[in-house]
């Protein structure tokens, strides 16, 4: 059964969905034009979701000439369920999700997205003739069928790797790497046993092959993951993105839908392209992270200090009379913010001082929170201007200058070990010079935790720091009391 060519206008329809998928990545790359371009990208979903129902609906329900003869209801009922479930799944999530728990809901939205070309995948195994992927013989297209082995193993990767990624950003499962003996050697095997599986399911379609093919992609899903320490997360989340777009892709060839082949390769090349941004901003070898944890430290994340050595304590009226003296204060955000939900009461203090004539600027690290863009979310949640946040490479010489460099919730990307101690685990990492300002302000919970990377960090313990030991809600909170007074 030859599969049946879609019409010219559905054709052309798909081509404008991906159009307005790359406007919406373009709008993406902004701030200031996220929101036009997750409108673009909700037009563009919007436009291939009903194009597939219009050509594809009349095809199920049609006898074998794939006439029409009337809707079938039955169907109909059953998609529109199907749509209406999701819906209201994805909306209540959307209101009901905390702007902290976002990086685990990007992981569990893209196991979805795997889990689907999973099923998907055996679909098409088990009904060939619904996919109109049957040649002459009677067995499944073999280019078919490449191409539903690389959508399952591609997907069940996702899934179990996004499950990993889950727990850990959930803090469900340690945050540390978790080494496995012979990791490189067991992965290399699996992968080995996936190839030999394939080319067995390509030879001779068998249900054995097929169903080995899916048990050891998830498995090696989950041994990818695992080995991945927590500072290593952000570039996690990225990286698998770009798999469940590639499944998505693999799955389009196999339903010879375009949209989802001009998606999946959207989806799968940029997030390639996100992930090696962000192993740079990491110094992490991308080959490294995607292989599971090569140069992966045991004991990081251990979440202890390294020593105990004399600090500072300040107070919250020690941070508003110094910043309201100051003439110019960067601010540096990272998860601690997040967790304590601060970003809006922490621009309710750079406006009051901005109104007492302070400069006042954020500075956003590419890695800071769990995922790529977390410290810009936030802050545009709480009106941030956007000509005042800054990325690292178009800031970091100004704190050589700045009065005060007021840190909040972050530590690993201000940590000078970075540039300083080749034992760390973030050595080669590129990090804000916080160092080099006249006087820092650090708010952290207590000073018995490192961060997420757990590597202790010297700012604490500079002359001219200040340890402002609290909620980073609560803090903020009393530094603006002090301001107002």
């Amino acid at each position: 059964m030859e599969h049946a060519v879609a019409p010219a206008w559905a054709t052309l329809a798909y081509l404008v969905s991906g159009v307005f998928f790359i406007l919406a990545l373009r709008g993406l790359s902004s701030p200031a034009s996220s929101r036009r371009g997750n409108r673009f990208g909700m037009a563009g979903m919007l436009i291939a979701v009903v194009t597939t129902l219009v050509t594809h609906v009349p095809m199920i329900i049609g006898d074998a000439q794939n006439s029409y003869h009337g809707p079938d209801f039955g169907t109909i009922g059953q998609i529109i369920g199907a749509i209406g479930i999701g819906a209201v799944i994805g909306i209540f999530t959307a209101r009901k999700i905390a702007m902290t728990d976002m990086p685990q809901l990007v992981a569990a939205f893209h196991s979805l997205v795997g889990l689907a070309a999973v099923l998907v995948g055996w679909a098409a195994y088990l009904n060939p003739e619904a996919f109109g992927i049957v040649g002459e013989d009677g067995m499944i297209n073999g280019a078919s069928k490449i191409e539903m082995a690389l959508g399952i193993a591609i997907g069940a990767i996702t899934f179990s790797g996004s499950v990993i990624a889950f727990l850990k950003l959930a803090g469900k499962m340690s945050g540390a790497p978790i080494i496995l003996p012979a990791r490189h050697l067991i992965n290399g095997a699996l992968l080995l046993a996936i190839a030999f599986f394939t080319f067995g399911f390509w030879h001779s379609q068998s249900l054995v092959d097929i169903a080995l093919l899916t048990a050891l992609s998830f498995l090696i899903g989950f041994l990818l993951i695992i080995p991945i320490g927590g500072a290593d997360m952000p570039v996690v989340v990225s990286m698998l993105n770009s798999y469940s777009g590639w499944a998505a892709a693999a799955m389009g060839f196999t339903l010879h839908n375009s949209a989802m082949i001009i998606t999946g390769a959207l989806v799968g090349s940029s997030g390639a392209i996100l992930s090696y941004i962000m192993c740079k901003a990491m110094n992490r070898s991308f080959i490294s992270v995607i292989a599971g944890g090569f140069g992966a430290v045991a004991d990081a994340g251990g979440g202890e200090a390294k020593e105990q050595r004399p600090w500072k304590r300040g107070s919250a009226e020690d941070a508003a009379y110094m910043m309201q003296q100051a003439e110019s204060v960067i601010i540096v955000p990272g998860y601690g913010m997040a967790v304590a939900q601060a970003q809006h009461i922490l621009r309710e203090m750079a406006d009051l001082l901005k109104k007492e004539g302070v400069s006042v600027k954020y500075a956003i690290h590419p890695v800071a929170g769990r995922m790529p863009g977390h410290m810009n979310v936030l802050l545009a949640e709480a009106n941030v201007p956007y000509d005042e946040v800054f990325e690292l490479e178009d800031i970091n010489s100004e704190f050589a200058q700045t009065d005060v460099a007021f840190i909040i919730g972050a530590n690993d990307v201000v940590n000078p070990a970075a540039k300083t101690d080749k034992t760390s685990p973030i050595y080669g990492m590129p990090v804000f010079d916080v160092d080099k300002a006249k006087t820092v302000f650090f708010i952290k919970r207590s000073m018995g935790g490192v961060g997420y990377a757990g590597v202790d960090n010297d700012v604490f313990y500079m002359d001219q720091t200040m340890m402002l030991l609290a909620d980073a809600k609560k803090m903020v909170e009393d530094i603006v009391k002090a301001l107002q007074h």
